[in-house]
């Protein structure tokens, strides 16, 4: 196969599963940890309206989503690339990281909650996943 089909297939499906692994842990996250009283978590209107009702609690599974989405987008990127792993991994971080963007100036989250996600959820665990799969790709290739 083609290098840049591959690679560019690896990004879309990169971008893909870590959308999904995101989402599925951000479905899951209410049933381990309730929302708030009075809280309509199914629309984005609903969230901004009620946001200040969360607690710390209430902020671990978005973290965890943000984070292992990127981080299994970014090992299913570079598993699939045939060259450029690393770069293309860490398109994934950045790819998720301006998703975080939009979702910050989209709701009304605390400060602290905002930093850590931006800072710690996307281009560390891009880097993090890249790292491990090279590392486990050079040993396999000896």
């Amino acid at each position: 196969m083609n290098p840049v089909l591959r690679n560019t297939l690896a990004v879309i499906a990169g971008i893909i599963i870590g959308s999904i692994v995101n989402m599925s842990i951000i479905l899951i996250s209410g049933s381990i940890i309730p929302p708030p009283d009075g809280v309509d978590n199914t629309t984005m209107e609903g969230l901004q309206k009620t946001m200040h009702l969360f607690e710390v609690q209430h902020f671990i599974f978005p973290f965890l989503a943000h984070a292992i989405g990127t981080f299994a987008g970014a090992v299913t990127t570079a598993l699939i690339a045939i060259n450029h792993k690393k770069k293309l991994a860490l398109v994934i971080g950045a790819f998720f990281l301006l998703g975080g963007i939009v979702s910050v100036c989209s709701l009304p989250a605390p400060m602290w909650f905002t930093f850590i996600d931006l800072v710690f959820a996307y281009i560390p665990t891009a880097y993090l996943a890249l790292r491990l799969v090279c590392k486990k790709t050079q040993k396999t290739a000896y």
